[in-house]
């Protein structure tokens, strides 16, 4: 869910490198962007312009470069199910969440489908945070397609780059649990912190910046003994993935679920600035598609009826791995999970898809929190509505039982 200059500074630049940029853009888009972000972090945006860029992002290379995750051919069909009756008012949640878009699927229909602050069904926002559990199982794939031998592999067996630093005695497992016990701090409030010192660090020659940064880092703890949350070592999974398959991740999350899920828009991935897309963030998506993706996890993520990850992967990537310090929760294979079962994808202010195998249920939202990219009051608040939209089911289900008994 967190997010630091690792990510951002690849996805905004000073205004003055962009002036000839902004004139070939689209009308729409120069309407969105009527006042330009002048900095490049994301975190220091005013809301209006989180409004505006958010949805834009894709749009305006001056700020960042994307590539292109093409439509399916054949959209699949999300066909309307009866509407959810919410214990609660959704116009004032949505309004407490700053809400642009919800979709709710139950048993693959749709059971509530709302936007708000001028976004709509047709228009893409960035995912940020949520990218992580695509980049996990885009992992899962390349195991089962026979590029990554295991988990337990070292990360240095396929970055030859990281030989020699402390990710010589890291598994990829534990990169992906985030176990790794390299220090790491994304405190963005820190100007010494990882995030902010990765922001202006210069990598050696010939030498990916991400890789460059990490590989100087010292060990905090052994391997697999701590959690600590790192969206650099997101990005470096999504490093390995590429040198594992030799593709773009744009190109494999097309190959693997995009096409074959039956997205019906195109995506983008924003790209650092040494071209690779930043796997712990920043895919532009319709909410629509978010929602699908979220069908297709809790669908076993088959295609004709064959999982494109390994038989077991997706119950350990969806369960608890790593504690995090929190009764009830926990952290999986990039996925944030619940004791009861269900799980979620989480993005820094209010990107979200929320997963619950036993209710056959799935919630994609989008948000640009008034808070904050943490703020509690924001989080809770989702929370209850998670739990709201379960209790809407379970008293459809009892009701239906009564009726038919």
């Amino acid at each position: 869910m967190k997010l630091g200059k690792v990510v951002l500074g690849a996805l905004a630049a000073a205004v003055v490198a962009g002036a000839a940029g902004w004139f070939s853009l689209d009308k729409e888009t120069r309407g969105l962007l009527a006042t330009l972000p002048t900095n490049r972090d994301v975190l220091f945006w005013s809301q209006s312009q989180r409004d505006a860029a958010f949805r834009a992002l894709d749009r305006l290379p001056f700020l960042a470069k994307a590539r292109a995750v093409p439509a399916s051919g054949h959209a699949s069909p999300l066909p309307p199910g009866p509407p959810l009756a919410l214990a609660l008012d959704l116009d004032a949640y949505m309004a407490q969440q700053r809400s642009a878009a919800i979709v709710i699927l139950q048993d693959g229909k749709v059971r509530l489908e709302r936007y708000g602050l001028g976004f709509d069904r047709d228009g893409r926002w960035t995912s940020f945070s949520v990218a992580k559990s695509m980049t996990s199982t885009l992992l899962g794939a390349a195991v089962r397609d026979g590029h990554i031998r295991s988990l337990d592999d070292k990360v240095s067996d396929y970055i030859k780059e990281m030989k020699g630093s402390a990710y010589d005695d890291v598994s990829i497992r534990q990169l992906l649990t985030m176990t790794s016990g390299v220090r790491w701090n994304e405190d963005y409030g820190d100007p010494n912190s990882d995030v902010a010192r990765f922001n202006n660090h210069q990598p050696e020659e010939g030498v990916d910046a991400l890789v460059s940064y990490l590989r100087k880092l010292p060990r905090a703890a052994p391997p697999g003994t701590r959690w600590n949350y790192s969206t650099g070592e997101t990005n470096l999974v999504g490093i390995l993935l590429s040198r594992a398959t030799g593709k773009t991740l744009a190109s494999y999350l097309s190959e693997k679920i995009w096409s074959p899920a039956g997205m019906e828009q195109q995506a983008t991935w924003i790209l650092s600035r040494t071209g690779q897309e930043i796997s712990g963030c920043c895919l532009q998506a319709a909410t629509r598609d978010f929602a699908r993706f979220g069908q297709f996890v809790l669908s076993g993520a088959k295609v004709g009826g064959q999982p494109i990850v390994p038989d077991d992967w997706l119950a350990q990537a969806t369960t608890r791995q790593a504690d995090i310090g929190r009764p009830g929760r926990g952290y999986g294979f990039q996925w944030w999970t619940y004791d009861d079962g269900s799980f979620a994808a989480r993005g820094i202010f209010g990107q979200g898809i929320f997963i619950d195998p036993k209710r056959k249920l799935v919630i994609a939202s989008n948000s640009d929190w008034a808070g904050g990219a943490n703020n509690r009051v924001d989080v809770d608040a989702r929370e209850v509505f998670y739990k709201a939209v379960q209790k809407a089911i379970d008293d459809e289900a009892a009701g239906k039982g009564k009726s038919d008994g």
